[in-house]
């Protein structure tokens, strides 16, 4: 039976389309309903959410049209019509709970939950292959005529898959280290390197709302593709139609694609090249999968299974978000990232912290680092009296191998043995200090009194700061 829907005049009709989650659904509602003949003048747009088409009711039925729109996993209704997305509601509170997670995590252990290389990239990881679903409706069709051509000219269609994994892999890691680059240049400071990572997490915040379509005023807030490229991307995947490898390469500029747009942005956050380059490598090698698979995997995953396990990403995606957000607030040295709250509020009431000693009229603290982090990470200190910091590093990584003090205007390289660094702490207070990529947290706390405040609210030994280098070493990139 047809569905009730919004007449225009006696052949224009407009409808609403639910479950889109980024500019590519245009393309794919409109590439499904362009097939179907006697259907003319197709406008689908993301930010309302609707369709308009003309078509001649003698030669075809809406049935036709909503039957193959809902084939790809999105729902027809009157424009006027409220409907409540179950599903997107589900996906939602499931990332709200994933966050609170975290978040009780960081009350438990008044730190910031170690995000580890391998975890982080596994998040990475995940994006991809739950954005792999989204990828065989966008970028299906490429891989369905570079076989077929190629199978006609007697080649393999593994070694044809293996050409076009290759290319789109390399086209994402160049084109991620191209957005480091930039980042770098962006941000040439520690303050503007945190600048940018709070621009990127807020935008991967705002992005994974969008994924989840709680708030549908988000919509508006979109990156689109520069004409000239779309236009490039088309004339040259025509033009090397049986050619994987190119079409591979190619696949990286089609930035339409809304996860591909939130990694991208989280690369530039970074500020490394090297560091943009891996991120977008490990995305692209999890998009292969369900991409070289899908006609094993559509079989048994149907179209609206595929657009909820994309929303699933949303979840992800704001985790990543927030992770990006607390990196950046740390860089600007403001005490207001998460670690900085925890640790100080810790420091303050006397729980922790190291003291110092008292020699030739200055404050002598001492820090070991390691590929874990920073040990000890917290010190309280005595306002006015200039402090010798001694850093002795036992294992240098991409990490550890500089540390940022904001509020001193303190920026320095770790090296191998000793080096000592001079300050003086002039104001009471809470001075953070962190990696240059803001992943490992430290903290001095300044206080009035005698020469004894900063041994009197000594605890016991505290345990390295841990960022997101791990025990073994560290992924990020060179500074």
């Amino acid at each position: 039976m047809s569905k009730k829907l919004k007449v225009i005049d006696s052949s224009n009709y407009e409808f609403s389309i639910g479950g889109m989650t980024c500019d590519s659904c245009e393309k794919i509602i409109s590439k499904v309903v362009s097939r179907i003949k006697n259907v003319k003048n197709i406008d689908v747009d993301y930010v309302s959410s609707s369709l308009k088409f003309d078509y001649d009711e003698k030669k075809s039925t809406l049935n036709k049209i909503i039957k193959e729109v809902e084939k790809k996993g999105y729902t027809c209704s009157e424009p006027d019509e409220v409907s409540v997305n179950i599903g997107g509601w589900v996906i939602g509170i499931l990332g709200l709970l994933i966050v609170g997670y975290y978040g009780m995590g960081l009350i438990e252990s008044f730190e910031m939950p170690a995000i580890t290389q391998n975890m982080g990239y596994g998040l990475l990881f995940t994006v991809g292959l739950l954005t792999g679903f989204h990828c065989v409706s966008m970028c299906g069709g490429f891989v369905v005529g570079y076989t077929a051509k190629g199978v006609k000219e007697g080649k393999k269609p593994h070694h044809m898959h293996m050409s076009y994994a290759i290319g789109k892999t390399l086209s994402y890691t160049i084109i991620g280290a191209l957005f480091g680059l930039l980042g770098s240049i962006i941000a040439f400071t520690p303050m503007m390197r945190g600048y940018a990572g709070i621009f990127a997490g807020l935008f991967l915040v705002i992005f994974g709302l969008k994924m989840l379509n709680l708030v549908p005023g988000l919509r508006k807030f979109r990156l689109t593709v520069p004409k000239f490229i779309a236009k490039f991307v088309g004339y040259e995947s025509k033009k090397h139609s049986n050619n994987p490898l190119v079409i591979g390469l190619l696949n990286g500029l089609m930035i339409a694609c809304g996860p591909l747009q939130a990694i991208y942005i989280m690369a530039a956050g970074t500020g490394s090249m090297v560091e943009g380059a891996k991120m977008l490598f490990v995305f692209g090698l999890g998009t292969l999968p369900v991409l070289l698979g899908f006609g094993y995997f559509t079989s048994f995953v149907s179209a609206k299974a595929t657009n909820k396990i994309l929303k699933a990403s949303g979840a992800i995606v704001i985790i990543l978000g927030l992770i990006m957000l607390n990196r950046g607030i740390a860089l600007t040295g403001s005490g207001y990232d998460v670690n900085s709250i925890m640790t100080g509020s810790g420091v303050s009431e006397g729980e922790t912290g190291e003291g110092f000693e008292m020699k030739n009229g200055y404050q002598i603290i001492r820090m070991e680092v390691t590929a874990r982090g920073w040990s000890p990470d917290k010190f309280v200190l005595k306002k006015g009296i200039p402090v010798k910091w001694i850093v002795t590093t036992t294992e240098l990584t991409g990490c550890n191998k500089a540390i940022n003090v904001p509020k001193l205007n303190l920026e320095f390289d770790n090296k191998m043995g000793e080096q000592i660094i001079e300050f003086t702490p002039n104001e009471v207070g809470k001075i953070p200090f962190s990696c240059w990529m803001g992943m490992i947290p430290g903290l001095f706390v300044v206080v009035e009194g005698d020469e004894d405040a900063g041994n009197a609210l000594t605890g016991a030994a505290v345990a390295p700061a841990q960022g997101s280098c791990g025990s073994g070493g560290c992924g990020c990139g060179g500074k």
